[in-house]
């Protein structure tokens, strides 16, 4: 299925696979990194940055799998992504619940619903838009 050409934006070549590819592995690691406790970490990004760097993974996960998609489609698809698993996690169910009693599970579907992670969401998905025109700008010398 392809989408309309109206809600495609035209290629840009800095969206190469080959370039987002280390970012899809940098920032799962990063985002463990800070739910790892680690006490060198200030308590606020400690406590903050794991959602932020899931929805800024959410957001590179679509456009290395659709690189046509538009910033501001990317930035509101990953954010209407991490709503969902977030509002999903109001959902009680033995079946679900066995799944986030897991590590896996549990960073993908989260443990319980938090208000706060909206924000972080949010946050996330405008700071992946905005480093990708941030670059853009750089490389075609605006």
């Amino acid at each position: 299925m392809r989408l309309p050409a109206t809600l495609v934006a035209p290629a840009d070549p800095a969206r190469s696979r080959w370039r987002i590819l280390p970012l899809l592995l940098l920032l799962p690691v990063l985002g463990l990194g800070s739910r790892s406790g680690a006490p060198w970490l200030p308590s606020f990004v400690a406590e903050y940055a794991g959602d932020t760097l899931w929805t800024m993974m959410v957001y590179v996960c679509l456009v290395f799998v659709w690189p046509r998609l538009s910033v501001a489609q990317a930035a509101g698809a990953a954010l209407a992504i991490s709503f969902a698993v977030e509002f999903s996690q109001l959902y009680r169910a033995p079946w679900i619940d066995a799944l986030r009693a897991h590590r896996l599970g549990a960073l993908v579907l989260g443990r319980g619903f938090l208000g706060s992670d909206l924000v972080c969401y949010t946050v996330g998905a405008l700071v992946a838009a905005g480093a990708e025109r941030l670059l853009a700008q750089q490389q075609s010398g605006e």
